[in-house]
């Protein structure tokens, strides 16, 4: 019997996925446990696996956003009618379209006519193979390739056709084997990029702009910070601390330490201990209650190109500085990589921005849900200070806590700078 597959929700946060790519065409053989298509989502690119087995016998979007719950593909027995179970699915999703707009305001009746005929996928022939020109490699194959500086040509490929999956790179990686090195060039002088273009740019040059359409990640970035932003009552404080002692304690960390310790490292630490004294900052805003958090879970938040994603390091206040660095630089290397897992990004307490290595000395950021603060941490500065009477060059670092006022009064957020301060002013202490 005919087997509709439908848009699966990927993550807590998931409301539709865009199909990347189809690694299976109409009339293949399917197996449980074969890949069927990538799938982006909220969070990260993700593997779509068959459950049933049999063959392909329709593919409802070949590329594009579908909602959850919507018809993806059906499988089934080869030559087997299955316009039935398609007609079924897609009168489901009518109904379900109805129903939710029952409880909206009445609108525009061509738009809601449009969503219905959405609803009913046209078939498609085949999908669009590779031509034989390139290397047959699914998208995210090429991505873990071209980030690990693999030749694809090097990897054997197990898909159909001998088409590249995620698994051949990943395999090709573990054993061991040496990427293609590039061709060694002559070092160009270092240019800023933007400015030499800006100053190519002809004067008169035509007005011209390109709009990206929005990737799922973006759109929930959006969202939640737009929900935090606007429903939070925010307020910040700010705190310039001498990072003389942290400079030094990390220069001979870094002599014995088995990975090289980082500022920001240091910061998490100090932040994680400073929580556990103050549990007033390491709660959430519940709607009908706040929650105290007895467990420490400091999010991270690392740009990547699609947006900004927060890998959580749990339990961060009983780790040390060298279980802190391992941990926050194999979540953001997997959240480059868009193999960071949802479970990974998720429970937060507590966030750290850090936008000091860009040169950044002071900002504001808005809060991460659920915790109710995020610090925001500028770049190291030497600037002149007065220390015993005296006009020193000292190093100074500003750092900003933001707090939803529902949660956090003003004196709780200062008790809580004053403690994050002390310990990296007496960096001793982190390692107690």
């Amino acid at each position: 019997m005919a087997e509709v597959i439908r848009m699966p929700r990927m993550s807590d946060t998931m409301e539709e996925g865009v199909i990347v790519g189809w690694l299976k065409d109409v009339g293949d053989s399917v197996e449980p446990g074969d890949v069927l298509a990538e799938v982006e989502t909220d969070k990260a690119t993700m593997e779509l696996e068959s459950y049933q087995e049999g063959t392909l016998l329709y593919i409802g979007v070949k590329e594009g956003p579908v909602p959850v719950n919507g018809v993806l593909a059906v499988i089934g027995e080869s030559g087997e009618d299955f316009q039935s179970a398609l007609e079924e699915a897609s009168n489901e999703e009518i109904e379900s379209s109805e129903k939710s707009d029952d409880s909206k305001p009445q609108g525009d009746t061509t738009q809601s006519q449009s969503k219905v005929e959405q609803a009913i996928p046209e078939p498609v022939a085949s999908a669009i193979s590779d031509t034989d020109s390139r290397v047959k490699a699914s998208p995210l194959a090429k991505s873990i390739a071209l980030e690990a500086g693999i030749d694809l040509r090097q990897v054997s490929g197990s898909g159909d056709n001998g088409r590249i999956v995620k698994k051949d790179v990943e395999s090709f990686i573990a054993s061991g084997a040496r990427p293609a090195q590039p061709e060694q060039k002559p070092k160009a002088p270092q240019v800023d990029q933007d400015l030499l273009k800006a100053m190519l740019t002809s004067v008169s040059a035509e007005e011209s702009f390109v709009d990206t359409p929005l990737s799922q990640m973006r759109k929930t970035i959006a969202r939640r910070l737009g929900e935090s932003k606007f429903s939070a009552p925010h307020f910040y404080l700010t705190i310039d601390i001498d990072m003389n002692e942290v400079i030094s304690a990390r220069k001979s960390l870094n002599e014995f330490a088995p990975v090289k310790i980082s500022f920001n490292d240091m910061i998490v630490k100090a932040a994680a201990m400073a929580l556990r004294i103050h549990p007033g900052i390491n709660s959430a805003w519940m709607e009908d209650r706040i929650r105290t958090n007895h467990h420490v879970h400091v999010g991270v938040a690392v740009a990547i190109d699609e947006g900004l994603v927060v890998p959580v390091i749990r339990h961060t206040d009983h780790k040390s500085l060298s279980q802190i660095n391992v941990e926050v630089r194999d979540l953001a290397t997997k959240a480059k990589n868009k193999k960071i897992m949802p479970d990974e990004m998720q429970g937060n307490t507590f966030t750290i921005s850090n936008l000091g290595m860009f040169g950044i000395e002071e900002f504001t950021a808005i809060i991460n849900p659920p915790a109710a603060c995020i610090l925001a941490v500028g770049s190291i500065v030497q600037k002149p200070v007065v220390k015993d009477g005296e006009i020193k060059v000292g190093n100074r670092m500003r750092v900003t806590l933001s707090c939803d006022h529902r949660v956090v009064d003003g004196a709780t957020g200062a008790k809580f700078l004053k403690t994050f301060t002390s310990l990296l002013e007496s960096p001793v202490r982190l390692l107690a």
